[in-house]
């Protein structure tokens, strides 16, 4: 076996013997280059790229404005997806686990964000109000936090007794809230909520973290993603708007989301926690692949399924070497 190992170092560095051809590397790249510039520029011409409308606030209140209504009055009721959703943003809930590992616990709140205030008093703070809404937002700045909880989450539940149907909620206790929502409703139908909410991070901002946030507490961003084919559901998470293809090597993350236990909300343990461990799955797949090298039984398997040598058999014969007999 060392004879043979030996032989075969030898013969990897002698030099080489074979035939030879004269090989222009630059006038090659060059070539390549210039195809695929033309090949970009015709399919770009041709297939031209998703050119979707982005999604704002004004067209929310305009398409859906009882939903954003609603959805105001979530904020305020601390009974928002955000709201509730627990670290990075606050520390309403424990937030995701994979077993127990409480991922967003122990990262803690990085990002905090006041929903009621965030989402609804301070941009309305920023505008030249109404009597009526000046006076809402007053009251609702100098009332207690309980007070302020108890007239939100009282007209929350009232809503949601009848199905999101403003008209047909009972008349009750509910303070400033539906004057703030309603006030909210009409910045939004305005364009003014969308600067509002930008212009809170600063002059120059790329953050768009409360905006998407917002969005997603109402039914607006999810309609727009149901639409667009982009549910987990559908594979969203590979695709693009549209009738486009997107990002096609995403396959693995978004298969996870089709089959059980992770399809399913209600699984235990993972159920509501399937981000979480698809996130962990990934990771060792990642981690798997990075370290082949130096696993013992993978990084041999060249070795025990010779393919190479069939491809290369013509080579290793005018050269004179023997295939071994795995």
């Amino acid at each position: 076996m060392s004879t043979n190992k030996e032989a075969k170092a030898e013969f990897d560095a002698a030099p080489w013997a074979g035939k030879t051809k004269r090989y222009d590397i630059v006038k090659e790249g060059t070539i390549a280059l210039v195809f695929v510039f033309v090949l970009t520029v015709v399919l770009s011409l041709i297939m031209s790229s998703p050119d979707e409308p982005p999604l704002t606030f004004k067209g929310w209140a305009v398409s859906n404005p009882d939903n954003l209504y609603a959805t105001a009055v979530q904020e305020l009721a601390g009974t928002s997806g955000t709201a509730t959703y627990g670290g990075p943003y606050n520390n309403a809930s424990d937030g995701l686990n994979v077993g127990p590992l409480w991922l967003q616990k122990w990262a803690g709140v990085t990002h905090p964000i006041d929903a009621a205030n965030d989402f609804v008093i301070t941009p309305l703070s920023t505008q030249v109000l109404a009597p009526e809404i000046a006076n809402a937002v007053a009251t609702w700045k100098s009332a207690a936090d309980s007070q302020r909880q108890a007239w939100a989450t009282a007209y929350d539940d009232a809503i949601t007794k009848v199905e999101g149907k403003l008209s047909d909620v009972a008349v009750g206790a509910y303070g400033p809230v539906p004057v703030l929502a309603q006030g909210l409703t009409d910045m939004a139908k305005s364009g003014a909520l969308d600067a509002a909410l930008l212009s809170q991070g600063g002059f120059f901002q790329t953050d768009n973290t409360k905006q998407i946030l917002f969005f997603g507490d109402g039914a607006y961003l999810d309609d727009a993603g149901t639409a667009a084919n982009l549910q987990g559901g559908t594979w969203g998470m590979m695709n693009e708007t549209g009738r486009y293809p997107g990002q096609a090597w995403l396959w693995l993350y978004s298969f996870w989301y089709q089959i059980p236990p992770f399809n399913n909300g209600e699984s235990k343990p993972i159920g509501a926690n399937a981000d979480a461990y698809i996130m962990v799955i990934m990771g060792l797949l990642s981690l798997g692949l990075i370290l082949i090298p130096i696993i013992p039984v993978i990084r041999n398997l060249p070795m025990r399924i010779p393919i190479h040598r069939g491809i290369w058999r013509q080579y290793y014969q005018s050269q004179g070497i023997k295939r071994r007999k795995m």
